[in-house]
């Protein structure tokens, strides 16, 4: 069937007239029906295409998504490697799966990260080769640049190599500490080395510190102590206050300081009559000790942990009133000869009735055995407020 050019009638193939118009129908119909089922059949081969080119994308698009999800169990893997510190097993994993997914982002960072972990071990085995040789300098070095190698990265697999790092850093540096002491620092060398330790936390540095810290108050005690007795009252405030600054806590500096305040501003202010009082001093001394005033505890001769010669004793008060500025003298023999003299003040500064109050000295230029050594107290004197 087609339609009638002229009158639209439907009419049949085989028909030449038009049953309704009548006219006569084009010849050419059948050649445009026959073109028409020719065109008809030339969409089979662009469908087959469509469809083979849909079918292929789909088939792609599955691989694409097995590759992926391959990658990423490669990467998990790769993770899991890095936290527990397996850097050579997570760089396989981390490679297989940029294999699967050259694109994979995550994973291509992470592989960078394991490379420069790597490198970061490879720096602290040399780094212990280089303690083992004592050269600090050099290992402290490669703990830095490793760490720094790291400075981009953050997460679960980045924590435990910094704290290791760190962890080196920290043992270095206690080795480093412990192998300058055994040189026998001078007091300034060992107020540098009182920072250093004061940087490691650690327990063993804390005690190492807190040796150095007591070495740098006994020197300041004895040093500060002879600008006292000489009167050199500024040379033994100046003296007092640095060694406060690295042992600010110090009760024994601190009395010393309280002590060499009073004695200066008692010096400046009425030097006329601290003169007549050391005048009538010995026989005020001696009516105090008759009335048992001071007791004198104890005293010994003992070694520091540096061989030097310290002098320890301890005193009571039995007055009845306050008593500050206690001063004892004393002197040191061997084989009955006295070699040596010396005043050290009792902390703390004032003691109250039943009280009682230590002192100690050390001789960092009397170079003999402490059992060697005898001392006696020629006499304790004091100040009160009344």
């Amino acid at each position: 069937m087609h339609h009638c050019p002229y009158c639209g009638t439907n009419v049949r193939d085989n028909e030449s007239y038009c049953i309704k118009c009548g006219k006569k129908l084009p010849e050419d119909r059948y050649e445009r029906l026959e073109n028409k089922k020719a065109f008809n059949k030339n969409w089979y081969v662009p469908i087959a295409i469509l469809a083979f080119i849909l079918l292929t994308a789909g088939v792609y698009y599955i691989f694409l998504q097995h590759q992926t999800t391959q990658a990423k169990e490669f990467y998990n893997k790769g993770e899991e490697h890095a936290i527990e510190g397996q850097y050579q097993e997570a760089g396989e994993s981390l490679k297989s799966a940029l294999e699967h997914n050259q694109s994979f982002t995550q994973a291509d960072i992470a592989f960078s990260f394991v490379q420069t972990a790597k490198d970061a071990e490879a720096n602290m085995e040399q780094a212990a080769k280089n303690l083992e040789n004592q050269e600090f300098q050099d290992a402290l070095t490669l703990i830095n640049e490793a760490e720094s190698s790291l400075s981009d990265y953050s997460g679960d697999a980045v924590t435990p190599l910094i704290d290791k790092l760190t962890e080196k850093r920290n043992m270095i540096k206690l080795e480093k500490l412990k192998y300058e002491l055994d040189q026998d620092p001078d007091i300034n060398k060992l107020k540098a080395l009182l920072w250093e330790g004061d940087g490691i936390p650690t327990d063993e540095a804390a005690d190492i510190t807190g040796a150095i810290r007591s070495r740098i108050v006994e020197y300041t005690f004895s040093r500060a102590s002879e600008q006292l007795n000489s009167k050199q009252f500024s040379d033994a405030q100046l003296i007092v206050e640095d060694g406060l600054k690295y042992a600010p806590e110090a009760e024994k500096l601190q009395s010393l300081k309280t002590t060499i305040d009073k004695e200066k501003t008692a010096f400046e202010t009425a030097q006329r009559q601290r003169i007549e009082k050391a005048i009538s001093s010995a026989e005020e001394e001696r009516k105090l000790n008759e009335n048992d005033a001071i007791e004198l505890i104890s005293v010994d001769v003992e070694s520091d942990e540096q061989g030097k010669v310290v002098i320890k004793g301890k005193v009571e008060s039995v007055a009845t009133i306050p008593i500050n500025s206690i001063l004892v003298e004393y002197e040191l023999f061997t084989n009955d000869e006295r070699f040596l003299s010396n005043e050290v003040y009792v902390y703390p500064e004032t003691l109250y009735p039943g009280e009682t109050g230590e002192f100690e000295f050390t001789h960092f230029d009397v170079d003999q055995n402490a059992n060697n050594i005898d001392i006696k107290v020629d006499q304790i004197r004091w100040y009160t407020d009344q």
